[in-house]
């Protein structure tokens, strides 16, 4: 698919920009194909692994962190408010003497960014498409004060960073798991979308763990994992936790997966990473996670590992543990407590 709405706004005329114009394109769906845009100097700053990788594949000048001056900077509105503010005050400041387009579906809530900035700027034009809205403005100094916080303590003790998942403290899930994490795990495993670091954390204090590998796709909330998790037993991966490491290396795997990256579920995010935990770890190797009750995991479970349980859970989340990859040999056996 291509950014519909910026292309009708191009197409319609309603949207001008010059030939060879340097364009910053913040944080663009990986689906999303830029081929419209040719003649134009791309940019794409791109914080979530998967999508980086696909950007830089495709040949275009990828980055986490995007430098200006731009002729316009485009901003795909993402799902966290604080980072839509955020990511609004980095486009006026990289876009200098240029355009800010803001870009967005109405379920992302660009109607309340449309009127946010309205209250501050002059709204060049506007265009509904594809049940979202595209809108562009002059960039000036109105949106100085909403840039992104830095990573900052709560007054739990751990460091966040708005826009990074659960960014106002530890989530349940997590806290949940953390409550039953097996004693017996020992040696070298991984913590598999590890986000700011509360997991790997609390699996340091296991006796018998001598090294942990924090997998995460999200680069803020590594750069958040790192500033909280500061023992040598660690290593931190920025990548893609699907696909990330040698086969059969690990004796554990733990992870609480993520189960959409839209507002609507997906299962197969966290049946991907059933997949690659059976894929990491060695033929005795252990995988824990937990899971809101209601996501189907049980069936991947039991054809990738020779024996699955539940180890405690409640209405809302199970705890699961899975031993033995089917790679291993094993006859599948799945059992409840």
């Amino acid at each position: 698919m291509t950014l519909a709405r910026l292309e009708h706004a191009l197409e319609t005329g309603a949207l001008m920009l010059s030939q060879g114009a340097r364009l910053i394109l913040l944080e663009p769906t990986s689906d999303v194909d830029l081929a419209f845009l040719r003649g134009h100097q791309l940019i794409v700053q791109q914080n979530f692994r998967p999508a980086f990788d696909l950007f830089e594949v495709g040949g275009y000048d990828v980055t986490t962190a995007a430098a200006g001056p731009a002729d316009a900077v485009h901003v795909t509105l993402p799902r966290s408010r604080e980072l839509a503010k955020g990511l609004l005050a980095q486009a006026e400041k990289l876009a200098g003497d240029g355009l800010v387009i803001i870009d967005g579906a109405k379920t992302d809530g660009i109607d309340a960014i449309l009127k946010f900035a309205k209250s501050r700027v002059a709204i060049d034009g506007q265009m509904s498409k594809a049940h979202g809205k595209i809108f562009w403005f002059s960039a000036a100094n109105a949106f100085e004060d909403c840039a992104l916080p830095e990573p900052a303590v709560l007054e739990s003790g751990w460091i966040t960073q708005p826009g990074v998942f659960s960014a106002d403290g530890p989530d349940a899930g997590s806290e949940a798991l953390v409550r039953v994490l097996p004693q017996s795990l020992k040696g070298r495993g991984a913590d598999l979308g590890g986000g700011w670091g509360f997991l790997t954390r609390h699996l340091l204090y296991l006796k018998g763990v001598s090294h942990v590998d924090l997998v995460e796709a999200d680069h803020r909330a590594l750069a958040c994992a790192q500033l909280n998790v500061t023992d040598d037993r660690v290593a931190f991966h920025w990548a893609d936790a699907t696909t990330w490491g040698p086969p059969g290396s690990l004796d554990w795997v733990v992870s609480n997966p993520p189960f959409h990256t839209s507002r609507v579920p997906d299962a197969s995010l966290g049946q991907d990473f059933i997949r690659s935990a059976a894929r990491l770890l060695k033929p005795k190797g252990t995988f824990v996670m937990v899971a809101n009750r209601h996501l189907p995991y049980e069936t991947t479970l039991s054809s990738c590992f020779a024996q699955v349980q539940e180890l405690d859970g409640d209405n809302r989340f199970k705890i699961l543990q899975a031993d033995q990859p089917i790679s291993a040999g094993k006859p599948t056996r799945a059992r409840r407590r």
